[in-house]
């Protein structure tokens, strides 16, 4: 592997094991505020989009006053569960460590707002770990736009040629490889990567993969 100087992660699926917090709450979401119900099978296919874009999958078009209260409803159920369902997936803190140990930029881009992803990051000690934080509040465009990819390596000095952006997902890699970075896809996804829409750089077993 190719040693770069800045490592861009997403969050969900890749540092962070949410698969079950994530069903739970659509799940919950939806029964709540429509009486339907939806499988994992398609929750997991849309994880990594933004929260909006997902809810109305699932719900239809809402309007602002409607989104608002479901987006209540989502949050309040996430933070009442988290606790018990979300998990660091094995070696990210060793491998997160011994990258900072080698002088290495590491920043996060997700499709998670801020109002859940900080709680997230600080329950599992993550936090800390990261120089920059790109969210959805960050940026007009999301994932699988390359446009978070950028503002993020704008914010850290880096250039493409230097980066490399991991994900679980397809729009992580689309996001990655439309901004010019090379990217790597995690083999711990529930996502299979021959679904994936654009091949990834890599596939990588752990974060030691990474470690040059």
């Amino acid at each position: 592997m190719k040693n770069y100087t800045t490592y861009l992660f997403d969050v969900d699926g890749t540092l962070l094991n949410t698969n079950e917090l994530i069903y739970s709450t659509f799940l919950n979401t939806c029964k709540v505020y429509k009486k339907i119900e939806i499988s994992r099978e398609i929750v997991n296919k849309h994880i990594g989009i933004p929260l909006k874009s997902q809810l109305e999958i699932y719900l239809g078009k809402l309007s602002d006053s409607e989104m608002d209260r479901v987006l209540n409803i989502h949050s309040g159920y996430q933070k009442e569960i988290y606790k018990e369902t979300i998990e660091i997936f094995p070696g990210i803190i060793q491998g997160l460590e011994k990258l900072i140990n080698q002088g290495k930029k590491i920043g996060i881009v997700t499709s998670r707002t801020r109002d859940t992803l900080d709680l997230f990051l600080k329950h599992t000690k993550l936090f800390d770990y990261f120089e920059i934080i790109c969210s959805p509040e960050m940026t007009k465009h999301h994932k699988p736009h390359p446009e978070p990819v950028i503002w993020t390596m704008e914010r850290l000095n880096s250039t493409p040629a230097e980066t490399l952006f991991i994900g679980d997902a397809t729009y992580d890699i689309e996001s990655g490889s439309s901004a010019g970075v090379d990217t790597a896809f995690v083999s711990w996804s529930h996502n299979n990567p021959k679904d994936l829409t654009i091949n990834p750089t890599y596939i990588i077993n752990s974060l030691e993969d990474l470690i040059i």
